[in-house]
């Protein structure tokens, strides 16, 4: 059963979708949600972030997905004028929720959340990513359907309870995107809006999600602003008939990669 999801100051779009599953619905609610935002943010203007934050959290990243790598570059070409920070291809990713700092967190929680999440999180599924929308602070594909990953979020979520960890925003907060381009200034949205707009007619990418990342998050300022983190834990999803199998999990360290 997907948790409800509810109206949420501090989210975008604040209003949940009508509906989780309709990729047109989907598309036409963030699309309408990005269209009514009059200026954009400093995405980077963040209380809390600077140099030396490391935060863990759970993520899906695509360090593998050719297609989503070529369209998210396709994009970012055709949106070069507006001056924004692009993700690079190694760094795209979904942000699912935050667990806490390492100074809250301990290595052992850590191993038992990972350990208690490879036990509880559901099945892979299929999602797509659709050009392209927005939000105050970002430029970012919509994504469709939101029902799986909404089921994910809430299993991660039901796990840092269990085990203690501080957590992010509820699982009725969570709106689900995956951002091409991070706006780094404060500016009228409608030039920005426009650009976007072109973009709408690119056919979406279809993405198999087959596990989800535990990683430690910082960012650095140099040679652009960016996000790096380590994966410390890669949680398989189990397998779904007509899926591929998920890979097998493993505990070690990988590269560290920018987003």
């Amino acid at each position: 059963m997907t948790p409800d999801l509810d109206v949420f100051p501090g989210v975008f779009p604040r209003h949940p979708p009508p509906d989780l599953d309709s990729a047109e619905l989907l598309v036409e609610h963030d699309w309408q949600a990005f269209s009514a935002v009059e200026r954009m943010t400093d995405h980077w203007a963040r209380p809390g972030w600077h140099e030396g934050v490391r935060v863990y959290y759970w993520m899906l990243t695509f360090p593998d997905a050719e297609g989503l790598i070529s369209r998210a570059q396709q994009c970012q070409e055709a949106l070069a004028h507006l001056g924004m920070d692009c993700v690079p291809e190694e760094g795209l990713h979904v942000t699912l929720t935050r667990i806490g700092s390492p100074a809250m967190v301990s290595d052992d929680q850590v191993r038992r959340l990972a350990d208690l999440a490879e036990q509880t999180v559901p099945p892979a599924f299929e999602i797509a990513a659709h050009p392209m929308a927005g939000s105050r602070g970002a430029v970012r594909f919509t994504l469709a359907p939101w029902s799986p990953l909404i089921r994910l979020h809430a299993a991660l979520s039901e796990a840092g309870r269990r085990v203690h960890v501080p957590e992010g925003k509820p699982t009725a907060a969570f709106r689900p995107h995956l951002g091409v381009q991070y706006s780094n200034r404060r500016c009228p949205a409608a030039p920005v809006i426009e650009s976007v707009a072109r973009l709408r007619g690119l056919e979406p990418v279809p993405l198999t999600i087959r596990s989800v990342e535990l990683v430690e998050l910082w960012r650095t300022s140099a040679p652009a602003p960016a996000y790096r983190w380590r994966v410390v834990r890669r949680v398989p999803l189990p397998s779904l008939s007509g899926l591929l199998p998920p890979p097998p999990a493993d505990g070690s360290l990988r590269r560290q990669q920018g987003s």
